[in-house]
C-alpha cells in the first residue's frame, strides 16, 4: 500500500508518465490479447478436423496426409540453419573481435544486413529460382529452397549474434587474456558461451521464419506432395502444404488442422531451445 501511494503521488506531479504508463499496460494488453485470439481460434478450427488419416506416410488426394511435409519441414530446417548459422556467428564474431570498431567495413556490413532483412521473401524466391533452378540446373529442388532460406535468415542470425557478443562484459575478455589465454581460445571458450542465449534467440527467430515460409519455397523447393528420395528431389513444406489445400479449396478443414500441427511444432521448437539456452547457461 505505501509504494501503491508513493507512486500514486510520483503520478500527480508527473502526469505524462502515469499516460505512458496506461499506454503500455494497454499495448501489451492488446498483444496478449491478439495472441490468445489467434491460437484460440486456430485450436477450435484445427483440433477437431485433426484426424490419424492425416498422419498417413504416402500423400492421397482422399487423406491429404501431412506427414511428408512435417518431414520435409524438418529436413528444410536442418540445412537451412546447418548453412546459415556458422556463416552468421562466424561473421559476427569477425565484426564483433576482430574488425576495427567504427571503421567504414562495419558500418557498410551492418547496413546491408539491416537492408537484407527488410526485402520481402518473394524476392528470395525469385533470387534463388534464378539461381539454383536456372543456373545450377537443379529444378525444383529442398536443397535450392533450403539454402535460399538460409541466405534469407542470414542477416537475422548475424545481428542478433552480434548483439549477443557486444552484450558480453570486457571484463570477461580482460579476464580471460590476464589469465595468459589468446584471442581465440578467449572467443571460444569465454564469449561464446556467455552469448549463447542470444545467438539461440536469433535462431529461434530463423527457425520461426523458416517454417512459416511460402513464397520463397514456391520459387525453389515446388510443391509435390511427398517426401522426396534426395535433397534434389521436390517436396512442399507445412506452410505450403497449408496454402495448397486452403488455395484448392476444398481441404479447408484439414488446413485448420495443419495450422494447428504447425503452431504446435514451432511453440515445441522454441520450448527446446529456451531449455538448452538454460543448461548452457548453468554450465
Amino acid at each position: 500500500m505505501r509504494k501503491m501511494a508513493e507512486r500514486m503521488a510520483a503520478y500527480r506531479k508527473r502526469p505524462g508518465s502515469l499516460v505512458l504508463f496506461l499506454l503500455t499496460v494497454f499495448s501489451a494488453f492488446l498483444v496478449c490479447l491478439t495472441l490468445l485470439l489467434i491460437v484460440g481460434y486456430i485450436l477450435v478450427k484445427g483440433l477437431p478436423n485433426l484426424k490419424l488419416s492425416l498422419f498417413a506416410w504416402e500423400y492421397t488426394s482422399e487423406n491429404v496426409s501431412m506427414l511428408p511435409a512435417i518431414i520435409n519441414t524438418i529436413t528444410t530446417t536442418l540445412i537451412a540453419l546447418g548453412a546459415a548459422v556458422p556463416v552468421g556467428v562466424c561473421a559476427a564474431v569477425y565484426l564483433v573481435e576482430y574488425a576495427k570498431r567504427g571503421s567504414r567495413l562495419v558500418a557498410l556490413i551492418r547496413i546491408t544486413a539491416e537492408t537484407l532483412s527488410g526485402i520481402p521473401s518473394i524476392v528470395y524466391g525469385l533470387f534463388g529460382f534464378l539461381v539454383f533452378f536456372v543456373t545450377f540446373r537443379w529444378g525444383y529442388s529442398l536443397l535450392g529452397g533450403a539454402l535460399t532460406l538460409a541466405i534469407m535468415i542470414l542477416p537475422l542470425v548475424m545481428r542478433t549474434t552480434e548483439e549477443a557478443l557486444l552484450s558480453v562484459p570486457d571484463s570477461y575478455r580482460e579476464g580471460s587474456f590476464g589469465l595468459g589465454a589468446g584471442k581465440l581460445y578467449t572467443i571460444f571458450k569465454v564469449v561464446l558461451p556467455s552469448a549463447i542465449p542470444g545467438i539461440l534467440a536469433g535462431v529461434i527467430l530463423g527457425v520461426g521464419r523458416i517454417v512459416g515460409e511460402t513464397a520463397a519455397l514456391l520459387y525453389t523447393a515446388g510443391s509435390v506432395a511427398g517426401v522426396p528420395s534426395n535433397w534434389l528431389g521436390s517436396g512442399r513444406t507445412l506452410a505450403v502444404h497449408m496454402y495448397n489445400l486452403l488455395s484448392e479449396g476444398l481441404y479447408t478443414n484439414q488446413s485448420y488442422a495443419t495450422a494447428l500441427v504447425l503452431l504446435v511444432l514451432v511453440a515445441g521448437i522454441n520450448a527446446l531451445s529456451s531449455l538448452v539456452a538454460k543448461k548452457l547457461t548453468k554450465r
